[in-house]
């Protein structure tokens, strides 16, 4: 077992008094009291003991970093410029760490980063690196630790059943299953799992909400907005293929997927992120599972047979040689729908799930290198692979933490949702920004409507640029948790947290996090009531990013309900051809518009948007189109309107937009009895062509 000390911890430790069976050991205390030593919670131990405060870190396991030592090397950043603070001082340490000669040890620094081609993988000229390798990760953050005063106890965990004492609203102590029992003025809540918060009493919400409970667009159950990580090929769901009464194989369920959009108790799917080397002088082969059951990998083979050949994993390129593996494809590292129980599971059976999941992961690379029903030529691809020898050498180089996407969330005075990532509604108390894809993995694998099995939950959508992530967020409600903050499990919807749950973001508001902690302390007043503009300026001093950057203004919202006629949205239309989601533009209907690819294809794909609605009477109507102008758009959109008395094609300079301020450009009058229709086309198009919104205005 790893337990690295900083030298003042180790000493307190050593000084322990021995506990006589029945006696009551005394508390061990703090100013702030920091529950989990994830990325987060390092952060914020090292902000408190900057600031002079006393901290206690405890961390569950064995090791302090959570992800970012355990195999998520390749850093889901975002904006770059968003990251400031102890968080980029992190990836400063680690471009630090990698100037030196000896860092590279089995490749040069200037080696492309990619097999085959690609950058170097180190820029000498850049402040900060943002791939790094497991071990890498872990010594820089015990040295960070061992720079504060912090006091850090490994492999203790709470006793949640008793384990929270409260006076009011405000805790005061929290004892471990050991017994040990912790005192501290504030408390941080840096788990993935919420558990301390939770067993404080403070409200949380587990699994997906639906679309209509924060106006969203993205939560929920997605079938239909799904491009990416799916079956291509029909692969038959059932044990004697074509029988629905012989069973269904491993990892598929037989209850319906739900509604589009509604809400369920289901989260995204779990993994290990893999080391790999493709290094013969530093990979081992991969372990065949001493519980392996190949009837787990049934769908993974008739994937195979069906024609989807694709190597099912992603190897991101770290330093010498090695990778940070995630999942893609249909049937891949993710073990989608094992994980739905883990938030609120106990110990014994979250040990369970993760022994499970290994148990899956391992047996899934085993599968790909030697089964004899994997195609040859995806055996062949992995002769290169291993797991990389000198890292988790202690746990069979096998990541010790399981990649926990999401599990409780606070539910606070305000929760941070789908409006708050598009910049629709712009928070005033910015304690960081976020800014990586609303990025949900799936969450289960059902029958569809034609008997083939499918993959559901899948979301990859940009937010547009960076947002704000509201204090109010991280701290409970008003009578909840009156000396709590939460920087992990934050005050967030489900698709909204897919973006915020970045290393670099759960650092930011780690460090965020302890400012106000400290602030709270020394006023003595709950963290709820901080004075934001004096928390603001001490982040602001310490290096914090707050502000939105120029290009990322604040975006104007306008409902197809509150505007007037009948106005189909880009969401009611009907597509031929892929269209990509955006929202990019300052002005847009509901919340977001599509566009074409325009240039991407060396045989252009003809596309079309179709835009369809009954009319309440027949008569003439002003059909106006609404789109977001841009000099990349097309000059020559083809509009076709299908009117009582034939169709008629209008072509729409989309690089201007000379409409009214919702964006609304008027094709002028036409007769409809019964449907109107509209249909927008990239046929013969010179630029990206986009669609919004169609409206139709009766005219008298």
């Amino acid at each position: 077992m790893k337990t690295i000390f900083p030298l003042p911890a180790l000493l307190f430790l050593l000084t322990l008094p021995c506990r006589p069976a029945g006696a009551q050991q005394a508390p061990v205390e703090a100013d702030v009291v920091i529950y989990g030593g994830t990325s987060a919670g390092v952060a914020a131990a090292i902000q408190v003991s900057r600031m002079g405060r006393t901290v206690i870190v405890i961390e569950p396991t064995d090791h302090p970093g959570g992800l970012t030592t355990n195999g998520l090397g390749s850093t889901d950043s975002g904006r770059k410029d968003t990251i400031g603070g102890i968080s980029r001082e992190f990836y400063r340490r680690v471009h630090l760490h990698y100037r030196k000669p000896e860092a590279w040890t089995l490749q040069r620094p200037d080696d492309p980063g990619k097999k085959g081609g690609g950058g170097p993988i180190f820029d000498p000229k850049a402040d900060a690196m943002w791939v790094f390798e497991p071990h890498v990760a872990a010594a820089i953050f015990d040295e960070m630790l061992g720079e504060t005063g912090a006091k850090v106890f490994f492999e203790e965990r709470l006793d949640r059943g008793a384990g929270v004492k409260k006076t009011g609203d405000r805790i005061d102590s929290i004892t471990m299953e050991s017994g040990i029992v912790f005192a501290g003025r504030m408390f941080i809540d840096a788990t993935y799992e919420g558990d301390l918060l939770a067993a404080a009493g403070v409200s949380y919400h587990v699994g997906r909400e639906a679309n209509a409970v924060y106006g969203e667009t993205l939560n929920g159950v997605q079938k239909k907005r799904m491009k990416t990580h799916l079956f291509v090929r029909p692969v038959d769901p059932y044990k004697v293929p074509g029988d629905p009464a012989s069973g269904l194989v491993a990892g598929v369920h037989a209850d319906p997927p739900g509604g589009e959009g509604e809400g369920d108790k289901r989260i995204q799917a779990f993994n290990f992120r893999m080391c790999m080397s493709h290094d013969e002088r530093n990979r081992v082969p991969f372990p065949k599972p001493s519980d392996y059951d190949e009837a787990e990998f049934e769908l993974l083979f008739r994937n195979f047979e069906a024609g989807d050949l694709r190597l099912p994993f992603s190897p991101g390129i770290m330093p010498n040689h090695k990778t940070d593996t995630n999942n893609l494809g249909a049937f891949s590292t993710d073990y989608i729908g094992a994980n739905d129980e883990y938030p609120e599971a106990s110990y014994s059976e979250r040990e369970r799930i993760v022994a499970a999941h290994r148990t899956y992961q391992e047996g899934l690379m085993w599968t790909l290198a030697n089964h004899p029903r994997v195609p040859a030529p995806v055996r062949e691809a992995m002769k290169p692979w291993g797991l990389a020898a000198d890292e988790f050498v202690e746990n069979g180089h096998w990541p010790r933490q399981i990649y926990v996407r999401e599990a409780r969330r606070m539910v606070s005075d305000y929760v941070v949702t789908e409006l708050d990532c598009r910049r629709v509604r712009v928070a005033e108390d910015s304690v960081g920004l976020g800014s990586y894809n609303m990025d949900s993995h799936n969450t289960q694998r059902y029958i569809t409507e034609e008997g083939t099995v499918q993959n559901e939950g899948d979301v990859q959508v940009s937010p547009g640029g960076p947002y704000v992530v509201a204090y109010r967020s991280i701290v409970p409600k008003k009578g909840e948790g009156a000396n709590l903050l939460v920087p992990v499990c934050v005050s967030s919807s489900h698709i909204a947290f897919g973006s915020i749950r970045m290393e670099p973001v759960f650092m930011i508001l780690g460090q965020s996090a302890a400012t106000a902690a400290v602030m709270a302390i020394e006023a003595k007043i709950p963290v709820q009531a901080v004075p934001y503009a004096a928390l603001r300026e001490r982040l602001l001093a310490d290096g914090q990013v707050l502000d939105l950057p120029p290009n990322a203004a604040p975006r104007e919202l306008l409902s197809s309900a509150s505007l007037p006629g009948i106005v189909v949205d880009d969401e009611a239309a009907s597509y031929e051809g892929d269209w990509t989601t955006s929202t990019s533009g300052p002005v847009f209907v509901d919340l977001g518009y599509r566009h074409d690819s325009y240039g991407t294809s060396v045989v252009p794909e003809v596309k079309r948007a179709v835009f369809e609605a009954k009319q309440p009477v027949a008569g003439d109507y002003e059909v106006r189109i609404s789109y977001p102008a841009n000099p990349n758009r097309a000059r020559n959109t083809r509009v076709t309107i299908h009117a009582a008395d034939g169709e008629k094609t209008i072509t729409l300079d989309q690089r201007k937009n000379e409409g009214d301020k919702a964006g609304f450009v008027s094709l002028g009058g036409h007769r409809f009895e019964g449907v109107a229709k509209v249909t927008i086309s990239n046929e013969a198009a010179d630029g990206y062509v986009v669609v919004d919104a169609v409206q139709f205005l009766a005219r008298p």
